[in-house]
């Protein structure tokens, strides 16, 4: 095969349907760009849960004067006793991290509500008798809360059993939820990128087949005659995923490290270890999918 002859072709496809190849080069970029998103949205995800689900704790609050008739535990305001009871009980529960049994004072808990909402009515109008005594609970496995909800949970002076992970399910829905629509626009981009390679390549064959028909006669392979379109198509869709994977870059370096991540310290985001794999994905998955576009035209619009 003439590599000379192959890369001249490829130059005049592309100069001939220029503006076609640019709307290839952009759809694939945002289709690819949107399942990239999509990509690092999981990782975050992963490493959200990682960072929340290691800090996460069961807190066991016990009776204050309040709970005193509103809880089936609660006939008294919990005694000395009655604490030393319940963290005895911790301590041997399995699943119970060691040294992981923490308590917390009534005025501990007042000080750390008053710092959140010290400022509000509801922080204005607290006392740390309004407020109740607590054991935090460290697991070595968050998902074994329930043991510990049934180890303490019907215990004298026992007001609530509170899971922490719970509070955060909210959250990571909706993180999973923003996953999922990115990858399902980005599936929606890749068919209409699909659609604008297949047409590209087809207007290319037509305007082509004089040619085509001459290397036909004089006995040219059909690879031979296909590899121009084909490597058209490869080179549009490697453009779509160094674009894609430059817009993520980007926002990666200048949107969520220097604008978000300064002001959401309590939130762990990515670093760059995820795009060692992810652009690879995007310049594989362009390259891929405009030659099997390619192929696919050929093979229905050539007679070779």
């Amino acid at each position: 095969m003439r590599i000379q002859y192959v890369l001249q072709e490829i130059g005049h496809g592309l100069r001939r349907n220029l503006t076609m190849v640019i709307a290839v080069i952009v759809s694939t970029a945002v289709a690819l760009t949107m399942l990239g998103a999509g990509l690092l949205m999981w990782q975050q995800t992963k490493a959200m849960e990682g960072y929340w689900y290691g800090k996460v704790q069961v807190a066991v609050y016990m009776c204050n004067q309040n709970d005193v008739g509103n809880s089936a535990n609660c006939t008294s305001a919990v005694t000395a006793a009655e604490s030393d009871a319940i963290k005895a009980k911790l301590e041997i529960t399995p699943y119970v991290a060691p040294g992981g049994v923490i308590y917390e004072s009534q005025q501990e808990a007042y000080q750390h509500y008053e710092e959140e909402y010290g400022k509000t009515a509801l922080g204005q109008n607290a006392t740390p008798s309004f407020l109740e005594s607590d054991y935090r609970v460290k697991l070595t496995d968050p998902s074994k809360y329930q043991i510990v909800e049934g180890a303490v949970g019907g215990m004298p002076g026992v007001s609530s059993v509170v899971d922490e992970q719970q509070l955060l399910s909210p959250l990571f829905t909706f993180i999973h939820i923003a996953e999922y629509t990115a990858v399902g626009v980005a599936g929606v981009m890749l068919v209409l990128a699909f659609l604008l390679i297949f047409n590209t390549v087809r207007l290319s064959a037509f305007s082509r087949r004089r040619e085509t028909g001459i290397m036909r006669l004089v006995g040219a392979s059909n690879f031979y005659i296909q590899m121009p379109f084909l490597l058209e198509g490869a080179v549009a869709g490697l453009f779509g995923g160094v674009l894609a994977s430059g817009v993520l870059i980007g926002i990666k370096a200048f949107f969520i490290d220097g604008i978000v991540a300064p002001h959401l310290t309590s939130i762990q985001f990515i670093g760059w270890g995820p795009f060692v794999f992810i652009v690879p994905v995007l310049l594989g998955a362009g390259i891929l999918m405009a030659v099997v576009a390619s192929a696919f035209t050929l093979r229905k619009y050539l007679r070779v």
